[in-house]
């Protein structure tokens, strides 16, 4: 994981997700996901793209079961994306880059 890139757990979800005053992407991940690592360099570019503007998280499923049950995450990679504390769009699934780049504009934008 990079440096822009933030580990969040179960019991740091809400400071870290909720209550950001920027828009979050949440990536919820596990070690042995295949699609899960296809899809974690576009997730660090985007960190790195987007920089103060947006905030990208990572959650482990495995270690964190509260906060994927409480979102309904049945598969992953699943990228939730937050605003104001608001669950406002998400993808299912190892997407091209593009995809979310489409999506992080629309989310920004708004």
């Amino acid at each position: 994981m990079s440096d822009q890139v933030i580990a969040v757990t179960d019991d740091t979800f809400e400071d870290e997700v909720l209550k950001a005053q920027i828009p979050v992407l949440v990536d919820f991940w596990a070690t042995w996901c295949g699609p899960c690592k296809m899809i974690g360099p576009a997730v660090e570019e985007l960190a790195r793209e987007y920089g103060d503007r947006l905030k990208v998280t990572k959650l482990n499923v495995d270690d964190n079961v509260n906060t994927p049950a409480q979102y309904g995450i049945r598969g992953i990679p699943a990228l939730l994306f937050f605003k104001q504390g608001e669950l406002v769009d998400h993808v299912i699934g190892a997407v091209p880059k593009s995809q979310l780049v489409k999506l992080v504009d629309k989310i920004l934008g708004s």
